[in-house]
């Protein structure tokens, strides 16, 4: 289961052991807005996590009611959990946390930070876009003050891990083929990355939250998913203008990891896919 700080015009609100100024100063950037109605803050989806016949935790991934503002910029707060139950603990423990901080007109993020807690396994990572100037900043550790790992050159409307998966969620399928691949850039520890999304078409499934009718697509992570995997991932999402995500499936090396949707809340408007 599994940023060089821009003077005055783009800063970068966060907490911890960084304070910095959240005046809304003009900026001669024009960056993309992309019009989206598939979620909205207030957006709460509720995965069961089963491995085989068992299950093995909870998962959740839900938008913030309020927005954040950073660089004088609206931003969805959204937040992702995953924590394995109390009686598959003594297996393999599992607390993570992803947060990302995501600009509302043109969807890029401007902070990513993941917190994980896998069996022994910790690993505590912060990234800071400067999606002005296209660097990033890293930092890791769990305590202030945390390590700075360096700062790194990145490509326009880079995304993080969980942006892009929500980055997903706002295009259009209905005109792609089977086996048709889109791409965007992904960030994460010190590169980035292309991740690629294989359209494999439509299926209706059924999960403890209801039936539903669903574009099926593959993401080909090379590194910094939301769901660590030794093979392949699949993720159905509605078929209807609120891409919700209803399962994800998860191929690992001793079998297969299944998240499914089994509660959802505060949607952005109607689920015309639900049978």
């Amino acid at each position: 289961m599994k940023n060089k700080i821009v003077l005055a015009i783009l800063l970068i609100l966060i907490s911890f052991q960084f304070t910095f100024s959240q005046n809304s100063s003009d900026t001669k950037t024009e960056f993309r807005k992309i019009e989206q109605n598939a979620f909205k803050p207030g957006e709460k989806l509720t995965f069961e996590i089963n491995y085989g016949f068992v299950t093995a935790g909870e998962a959740v991934m839900e938008i913030d009611p309020v927005f954040q503002t950073m660089n004088g910029r609206k931003c969805y707060d959204i937040r992702f959990t995953v924590n394995s139950t109390s009686s598959f603990d003594w297996v393999y423990k599992v607390k993570d946390f992803y947060r990302t901080y995501v600009d509302v007109e043109g969807l890029f993020p401007w902070r990513f930070e993941q917190h994980i807690k896998e069996g022994n396994y910790q690993r505590d990572f912060e990234a800071i876009f400067d999606q002005e100037n296209h660097k990033a900043k890293t930092y890791t550790g769990e305590k202030d003050p945390k390590k700075f790992e360096g700062e790194f050159d990145i490509p326009e409307y880079t995304q993080d891990a969980m942006s892009a998966f929500y980055y997903y969620r706002t295009f259009d399928y209905s005109s792609m083929k089977v086996g048709d691949i889109t791409t965007v850039q992904n960030f994460y520890k010190d590169k980035t990355y292309p991740l690629q999304v294989k359209y494999l078409g439509k299926e209706t499934i059924e999960v403890p939250a209801g039936e539903f009718r669903c574009v099926k697509v593959e993401p080909l992570v090379q590194e910094g998913g939301l769901f660590k995997s030794e093979g392949s991932i699949v993720v159905w999402m509605t078929d209807d203008d609120r891409k919700m995500p209803v399962k994800v499936k998860t191929k690992v090396v001793i079998g297969s990891i299944d998240a499914d949707l089994s509660d959802y809340s505060g949607l952005a408007g109607p689920l015309r896919s639900k049978q």
